[in-house]
């Protein structure tokens, strides 16, 4: 009996030493910021929490010096990290940051593009084919074709124009354009975002490797009358990258595109493929449907 009684002890003493090993670390993640035509200041803050609060995550973020003024010092070292959430759009980085950046997503790094970062660095031909479609800031043919979706599938268009643009915002639906994807996986094929931006007449390399979510961008709100891309994933070298033009926020207050649960749940699950190449996060009972938007406040 003694030795029954031994043998449980040891096994509990056992099953605690080697849970802290099991017990999975969150995803190191570097955030980078600072510079935006967005409201970078609330945005970069409502991101990191809907990070860290869901586990998943541990967010550091890299704050750039303000526009126009010297960028020398901003040396990034992406080595400590698995994941980097690009919510920047503004003067060219360092080229060591550069080459450092390049060299993470090419042996793996994970990559998110939010929102403006699709709007960065437009002469710089290794970011354009990270994002695979951008706009503005002198966007034209030169940069790779318009791409829709039409009649089943992707066309590129490669006539002439600039590239970027939006119309008024409003809610418009979400149309899945994969349902077998670890980020879409279990999740509706058509629901309702919130009142946003919607991104349209983007152009680039157009290197999408899949696309996830489309929207019809209403000629009658100043859109392109055309399915727009806006949640798609790209590979460049080893690294996963996935790219939402969802969740504008303009002020400190204006922003109720990110309280969306269905841009939430579309980032952090397209975060943690993007870091891992798996989806371990269960569809919410609150996600919007096709008819009815679900929102949440993002809270430490």
């Amino acid at each position: 009996m003694k030795s029954s009684y031994l043998k449980l002890a040891f096994c509990v003493l056992l099953m605690f030493c080697i849970a802290p090993i099991q017990a999975k670390k969150p995803i190191k993640t570097l955030l980078i910021t600072g510079q935006n035509n967005h409201y970078w200041k609330n945005s970069y803050v409502q991101l990191s929490k809907l990070m860290n609060n869901s586990g998943l995550f541990d967010v550091d973020v890299a704050i750039s010096p303000e526009e126009g003024k010297p960028m020398d010092n901003f040396i990034i070292d992406f080595t400590p990290y698995r994941l980097v959430v690009l919510d920047y759009n503004g003067d060219a980085w360092p080229e060591e940051t550069n080459k450092n950046f390049l060299e993470f997503v090419t042996k793996g790094g994970g990559v998110v593009v939010y929102h403006a970062a699709d709007n960065a660095f437009a002469n710089w031909k290794e970011y354009n084919e990270i994002i695979a479609l951008g706009g503005w800031y002198g966007r034209d043919e030169k940069s790779g074709p318009y791409v829709y979706w039409k009649d089943g599938g992707i066309v590129k268009d490669y006539s002439a124009g600039h590239g970027g643009s939006h119309g008024d915002r409003y809610p418009y639906v979400m149309n899945a354009r994969n349902t077998t994807h670890p980020i879409v996986k279990g999740l509706p094929e058509k629901w309702m975002h919130v009142t946003d931006e919607l991104y349209d007449r983007m152009r680039g390399p157009g290197n999408i490797e899949t696309l996830l979510y489309t929207a019809y961008a209403v000629p009658e709100k100043g859109g392109s009358g055309r399915e727009e891309p806006l949640i798609f994933t790209v590979k460049y070298g080893k690294g996963r990258i996935f790219h939402t033009m969802l969740g504008h926020v303009g002020s400190e207050t204006d922003h109720e595109a990110i309280e969306c649960v269905g841009f939430q749940v579309t980032f952090l699950r397209g975060s943690e493929w993007a870091a891992t190449g798996k989806v371990t996060q269960p569809v919410p009972a609150n996600f919007p449907s096709k008819t009815q938007v679900s929102t949440q406040k993002i809270i430490k």
